[in-house]
């Protein structure tokens, strides 16, 4: 391979260059680094653009689920990735994600509290905030629709049960099941969790629509209200 120490990558051997390399042995030949480094397209005076991909990665500990957590700020913030490189690797990291959102909810059953962590990873994981959901089911348990209904901050967001309920009627919801990231990785309800859990609880106990678990969510983990007796 070419030494690529203060070589710019046109320098490089052509089978060493990411668009070359991934032209010749297709897009898995190619390490994270050389697929940041295309989104990028340059580096710095002293860095080729994939040493600056390993050096974005290294302060991530070369975790693309860590990487997903910075935002453009924190990107921003390493020599040579100005607004528009930082835009780029935001963009690609958020299409991945939403990848993993297309599957068809059709067919799709809820049977636990880890089949409906699996099934939010995709619209949780790596969040900087908090976002409330609810996931309809039909009598069945099959998903009818997963959707947020609370967007917050940090520490915490507001939920409204008469929007939970006007939605759950909307879409003739047999079951709901809630869930709500924590941020911070605490996977211990807060009073707010337990007190805004028994009131959704109650009304739907009114209004026939049974709530059959509340579900906190961490990117580690998660804890599940009916799992521990506490719906």
């Amino acid at each position: 391979m070419t030494n690529s120490k203060n070589l710019s990558i046109k320098a490089w051997a052509e089978e060493d260059r990411p668009r070359e390399k991934l032209i010749l042995k297709g897009k898995s030949a190619l390490s994270d680094a050389e697929l940041i480094a295309i989104l990028i397209g340059s580096g710095t005076r002293t860095l080729t653009a994939v040493e600056l991909s390993k050096h974005i990665l290294s302060k991530c500990n070369n975790d693309l689920n860590q990487l997903a957590r910075f935002t453009l700020k924190d990107l921003m913030k390493f020599n040579g990735i100005g607004e528009a490189k930082a835009i780029s690797i935001l963009s690609a990291l958020e299409l991945g994600r939403r990848r993993k959102t297309q599957d068809k909810v059709e067919h799709v059953k809820i049977h636990s509290a880890e089949s409906v962590y699996e099934y939010m990873k995709p619209h949780l994981m790596d969040l900087p905030h908090e976002e409330f959901w609810i996931i309809h089911l039909n009598r069945s348990n099959t998903i009818i629709k997963a959707e947020p209904v609370s967007i917050g901050g940090v520490s915490g967001t507001v939920v409204d049960p008469k929007i939970i309920f006007k939605r759950a009627l909307e879409e003739t919801s047999s079951y709901l099941v809630l869930i709500h990231n924590h941020p911070s990785g605490n996977l211990n309800p807060s009073k707010q969790d337990y007190h805004i859990t028994q009131k959704l609880k109650q009304a739907g106990d009114t209004l026939d629509i049974r709530i059959l678990d509340h579900v906190i969510f961490t990117d580690d983990g998660y804890f599940s209200f009916s799992e521990n007796g506490r719906l």
